[in-house]
C-alpha cells in the first residue's frame, strides 16, 4: 500500500470544498442541535466512510442505481427529520430544558445519523468525485482523503449546531432545523423530477 501525500491533500481539498455547501452538511447541523453531537458524528462518520469504501471499490458501478429512487427515499428521510424537529408543541420546552426530550441513546442517534447520510449520499457529487479520483489518484490516499474530508465537514456542522443551541432557544433551533429538513426534502423531491 502506497501513500500519496498530494493525492490525500488532493482529496481532501476537493472533497471538502464539494461537502460544505451540501445538504449532508445542513443535516448533520440540524440533528446536532437534536441529538447528542458526538454520537451523530460517529453515525454521519460510519456513513461517510461506507460511501468512500464503495466510491472507491466500484465507483463506475453506482451510475446504474436509479437516481430518483435514491432521490425519492433520501426526500422521505429528511421529511421525517423535519417532522420529527416541527412536532414538538408548548409542552416541549419543559422536557427539553431539563434533556428529557431529545433523542438520546448512542444506538438510536448513531442508526438516524447513519441512514440521513447513508441514503442521502448515493450517487452524491463528492462520491463521484471520490471515484474520479480513485481512479487517477490511487484508492488508498483518495479513500483517507475523502473520508476526512467528509469527516470533519460534519465535526463542523456539529459544532456550529452546538454553538447556536447554546446561544439561541432550543424551541426556536429546533424549528429552524425542521424547516432546513422540509426544505432539504423538498429539494430531494425537485431532484427527482428535474435531474
Amino acid at each position: 500500500m502506497h501513500l500519496d501525500p498530494l493525492a490525500i491533500l488532493t482529496a481532501f481539498g476537493l472533497i471538502f470544498l464539494a461537502e460544505l455547501p451540501d445538504k449532508t452538511m445542513f443535516a448533520s447541523l440540524a440533528m446536532g442541535t437534536r441529538m447528542k453531537p458526538l454520537y451523530v458524528w460517529f453515525g454521519t462518520s460510519s456513513a461517510f466512510i461506507v460511501h468512500v469504501a464503495i466510491a472507491v471499490g466500484a465507483g463506475s458501478l453506482l451510475s446504474l442505481l436509479p437516481g430518483w429512487t435514491v432521490k425519492l427515499v433520501s426526500a422521505l428521510m429528511f421529511g421525517f427529520g423535519a417532522f420529527m424537529l416541527l412536532r414538538g408543541g408548548d409542552d416541549d420546552e419543559e422536557g427539553d430544558e431539563a434533556g428529557g426530550k431529545t433523542v438520546t441513546g448512542f444506538w438510536p442517534v448513531y442508526g438516524t445519523a447513519f441512514m440521513a447520510v447513508f441514503i442521502s449520499e448515493w450517487g452524491d457529487l463528492t462520491q463521484i468525485t471520490t471515484a474520479n479520483l480513485a481512479a487517477t489518484n490511487g484508492t488508498w490516499s483518495t479513500a483517507i482523503g475523502s473520508a476526512a474530508a467528509l469527516m470533519s465537514v460534519s465535526a463542523l456542522a456539529l459544532v456550529a449546531g452546538r454553538f447556536i443551541a447554546k446561544r439561541v432557544p432550543l424551541k426556536t433551533v429546533q424549528r429552524v432545523g425542521g424547516v432546513c429538513m422540509l426544505g432539504l426534502a423538498v429539494w430531494s423531491l425537485v431532484e427527482v423530477f428535474t435531474g
